[in-house]
């Protein structure tokens, strides 16, 4: 069964719905290359994508470990290449909440935000800086 069905609005612009859910999310080409801005572009999705993945699998596989990311945020800056036109680096930058953490603990959240699912699927010449505040 499919995941989603996207379908082409014109002007640049994308829907797609989330089967299961019924969500629905847009896209606009980004300022840059011909577009309006006015929604994410498929390459915002790509970093939201790895911010909220990195997230939610913290969130996972610490569940039953005593401690938590509540609160946590990412801020995520996409950096783009030109000839091909593409995502060249991903820029993140944890803003972990005040929670004493261990340094195991630390080092814990870090290889696993490291290893969720679409850091590993990314490919590998796109460079992933990943900076965490505790």
């Amino acid at each position: 069964m499919a995941t989603l069905n996207s379908h082409y609005e014109g002007a640049l612009r994308t829907s797609s719905e989330h089967l299961q859910s019924g969500t629905k999310i847009i896209t606009d080409a980004p300022c840059d290359n011909q577009g309006k801005g006015g929604a994410f572009s498929p390459t915002d999705l790509l970093a939201a994508s790895l911010a909220t993945c990195m997230l939610t699998t913290i969130a996972i596989k610490i569940s039953n470990k005593g401690f938590n990311i509540d609160g946590a945020e990412i801020s995520a800056t996409k950096i783009m290449a030109a000839d091909p036109r593409r995502v060249s680096e991903i820029k993140l930058e944890f803003k972990m909440p005040h929670n004493n953490y261990t340094d195991e603990q630390k080092k814990m959240i870090e290889e696993i935000a490291h290893s969720c699912p679409v850091a590993l699927s990314i490919h590998p010449g796109i460079k992933q800086e990943v900076i965490f505040n505790y």
